[in-house]
Order: C-alpha cells, then sequence, then structure tokens
C-alpha cells in the first residue's frame, strides 16, 4: 500500500469525494474550495499525488471557450486507488470477522465446547470466502482437540502446537490432521467426526490457495485463538484450585 502524509491523504480523499459525486474528472480548482486552500496548492498536491500514482491528470477541452487556453487539467483518482478502497473495506471486515470468532471461543467454556463445536460446522457450508472459511475451520479443530483432551492424553494437545505458529501452511495442515487423528483415537461422535472430515477437506483445498499475506492472517488467528485457550485454562486452574 502506498504511503501517504496526513496532508496527502486529505487531498486524496476530498478527490475521490469529488469524482464520486461528479462521476468524471475534477478541476483542481474545486478540490482547493473544498479544502478551503489556494488553487496552487491544490494543483501542486494533486501533481504530488500523481507522482505517486494514486492519481491521474487529463485534459478536457472546455466547450465554453475557443482558441489558446480552451483546455483544462482535471484530475481523478486512479485504479489502484480503488483498488485500495477495497483492500482496507477486506481488511475491515477480516477483522470483525476474527474478532467475533475469538469472542465465540471466549464463551465456549460457558456454552459448551460440544455445542460450540457443533455450532461451527453448522456455520461452514455458507461461508464463500476462503479465509474466513478456513478461520472458522481451524476454530473448530481447537475446540474439538480441547473437547478430547481427556481421552487422548492426560496433557491438553493444545500446549503443543506453538510450534505450528512458525510452519506457515504446513503448520495450519498439521493442526488438521492432529485434530482428525485425536478424534478417531477417541472413537467419539461418528457423525461429528464425518462433518469435520468434510469441513477438513475444503479447508485444505482452500488453504493452498490463499495468498501469503492470507496464510499469515490464519497464522496471527491461530495464535491468539491458542490465547483465548490459554487462558480459559488458566481461570480453570485457579476456580479447581484449594
Amino acid at each position: 500500500m502506498i504511503k501517504l502524509t496526513p496532508r496527502q491523504r486529505a487531498f486524496l480523499d476530498k478527490l475521490r469525494d469529488l469524482y464520486r459525486e461528479r462521476r468524471r474528472p475534477v478541476h483542481y480548482s474545486m478540490v482547493a474550495e473544498r479544502l478551503g486552500v489556494s488553487k496552487f496548492s491544490a494543483y501542486d498536491m494533486l501533481r504530488l499525488l500523481e507522482q505517486k500514482g494514486v492519481a491521474a491528470s487529463e485534459y478536457l477541452l472546455s466547450a465554453e471557450r475557443s482558441g489558446p487556453g480552451r483546455s483544462q487539467i482535471v484530475f481523478y483518482p486512479t485504479v489502484s486507488t480503488a483498488q485500495e478502497d477495497q483492500t482496507a473495506e477486506r481488511d475491515e471486515e477480516w477483522l470483525r470477522f476474527k474478532q467475533r470468532l475469538l469472542n465465540e471461543l471466549r464463551e465456549a467454556r460457558d456454552v459448551g465446547y460440544r455445542e460450540k463445536l457443533t455450532d461451527f460446522l453448522s456455520h461452514l457450508p455458507n461461508l464463500r470466502r476462503p479465509l474466513e472459511y478456513c478461520a472458522e475451520t481451524t476454530a473448530a479443530l481447537l475446540l474439538n482437540l480441547d473437547l478430547l483432551k481427556d481421552k487422548v492424553s492426560e496433557r491438553t494437545p493444545l500446549r503443543s502446537l506453538h510450534g505450528l505458529l512458525t510452519a506457515g501452511e504446513a503448520g495450519l495442515t498439521t493442526l488438521a490432521g492432529l485434530s482428525l487423528g485425536s478424534m478417531l483415537m477417541a472413537v467419539g461422535d461418528s457423525s461429528l467426526t464425518d462433518r469435520l472430515l468434510t469441513s477438513v477437506r475444503r479447508y485444505q483445498d482452500h488453504l493452498s490457495r490463499l495468498s501469503e499475506g492470507n496464510k499469515q492472517r490464519l497464522t496471527d488467528f491461530l495464535q491468539e485463538a491458542l490465547a483465548v485457550f490459554q487462558r480459559s485454562e488458566a481461570q480453570v486452574d485457579v476456580l479447581s484450585s484449594p
């Protein structure tokens, strides 16, 4: 993403606003009027934004003039600027989605891990965005591991997962295998196992197609989710201590 100073961002935002209102390129005098600056300042700033690649200019023939000087320069935001808007919007949506998942994991101890796992598995078929699908599957896999800890080990398997955080895609794939393997060892609910297995197949397909940036987002989510389980365990230890 292109770095802009607050002043440059203010000019670019105003150019965008005017472009959206008028649906055509904007004369620099209009930007100057909206921001309460001189025409010369607006022109210089828009030229600078053009050099940075977030704005472009063209000469427009004026129907009200003839002869020399009949054209005027106008500016508009570039395609890369529109893409930057879309990226920022997707980032906001991801942050909201991630926060919802983390909140649900915090509530799982009170609601019940099996009930929350069932809820997650019910939501998954409706998710269309690969990153969101992988994140909710990750949450389900963690819930499943913690649910099975008493059946497969005296020590919760979640404590051994921190090594996956530096393994990238391989670590995320290992998480799926560990969770499914634990479920098969415990010989638990076969219908739940089938649903989780179906989800993991799609999870692995999505995971292989994620961009490197989204894989890192997913790893960061795994780290935050593990921290939620650690805090929950600490609370249980405190409550159970004499």
